[in-house]
């Protein structure tokens, strides 16, 4: 099982951060999309790194057209060497016809399409085909010399997908090299939805479980004494608070029953009442989303749960946890 670290939120740091990273021994780097552009922060961090890889954990697929992300996920595998990673999300619909005035339909069959027209571009670039997609959803027909990269040593990067739901899952399975799973996954919603689902995409791709890895952010709690302990299960609460408000993550709740406090959760969320949101999270539902204990249990404990299931795991830890302590968790993973 790989482990991965992350960039924060703050790119002007993620030059240390990568080299922290890379130093410390980690086997990649994801950076998020969140409010700054994940490409950028890549970039530095491919300069100032030499073995682990880097991936975008996620970039909005939708946001942008396949030809855009072809060319930025090319030219990140080209300036890497070989070490990017294209993890894909497709965001919600508020997001992406609110924010971004983008179109959304059919998220599912879209995605298919999207990475499916990526592939084609790439193919094009490196193998010199013809390019003519035409899809549901994008045609890209045109490629002139004067916009074609050629070829690169280093061919098309990975590409990853995010998902929660079946659908999405299967597509994942069907043309994806890589699951991206969300943080709010449990070890039973994984076993009894997830892996089936990927199952089922890479059945009907002809592919087997071999050509897909899957990435897991596993959320832990643990601290140097109780005070700390306190702080990170609280924090820990308002982040499953946040996620558990949002209805597309709602089959995750129900298959625990946990579907009423979705709506009420969701409610409290347009009403801005975060604080009493994180409340509402109860105990067992901090244990199922969550490995809690010290620092020396952690590892076990995520690869009990999710070791048979998962190719690489970061640490989802929604406060600060030190650097000494990421190292020797690291060390303490490396050992188990």
């Amino acid at each position: 099982m790989l482990v991965d670290g992350g960039i924060g939120l703050d790119p002007s740091d993620a030059i240390n951060t990568a080299q922290r990273v890379e130093a410390d021994g980690f086997d990649g780097l994801w950076c998020a999309e969140t409010s700054h552009d994940p490409f950028l922060a890549l970039m530095l961090a491919a300069e100032h790194t030499a073995r682990v890889e880097l991936g975008t954990g996620i970039a909005v697929a939708f946001a942008r057209n396949p030809m855009s992300m072809a060319v930025l996920g090319n030219d990140l595998q080209t300036y890497s060497k070989g070490r990017f990673m294209l993890g894909l999300g497709s965001q919600i619909k508020p997001h992406i016809t609110k924010r971004y005035a983008m179109p959304w339909s059919q998220p599912a069959a879209r995605m298919h399409e999207y990475i499916s027209a990526l592939r084609a571009i790439w193919s094009a670039w490196h193998d010199g085909t013809k390019l003519a997609f035409r899809g549901d959803f994008y045609t890209h027909t045109l490629m002139t010399p004067m916009f074609d990269p050629g070829p690169s040593p280093y061919g098309a990067p990975k590409v990853f997908l995010a998902a929660v739901g079946e659908r999405m899952t299967e597509v994942a399975g069907e043309v994806a090299d890589g699951l991206l799973a969300h943080g709010f996954t449990t070890a039973r919603y994984m076993r009894e939805v997830t892996m089936p689902a990927l199952e089922r995409g890479l059945a009907r791709a002809g592919r087997s479980r071999a050509d897909v890895e899957v990435s897991y952010p596993a959320m832990i709690i643990t601290g140097t004494d109780d005070a700390q302990t306190q702080a990170a299960t609280q924090a820990v609460k308002a982040q499953l608070a946040f996620y558990a408000s949002t209805p597309a993550y709602r089959p995750v709740l129900e298959l625990h029953g946990w579907g009423d406090l979705q709506t009420e959760l969701n409610t409290l969320s347009k009403r801005g009442q975060w604080a009493q949101m994180a409340e509402r999270i109860p105990p067992e539902m901090v244990d199922a989303f969550a490995v809690s204990g010290e620092l020396d249990e952690i590892p076990d404990r995520i690869i009990e749960r999710y070791g048979d299931m998962v190719t690489r795991v970061s640490f989802f830890a929604p406060y600060r946890v030190e650097r000494p302590r990421l190292q020797e968790l690291l060390a303490r993973f490396r050992a188990t």
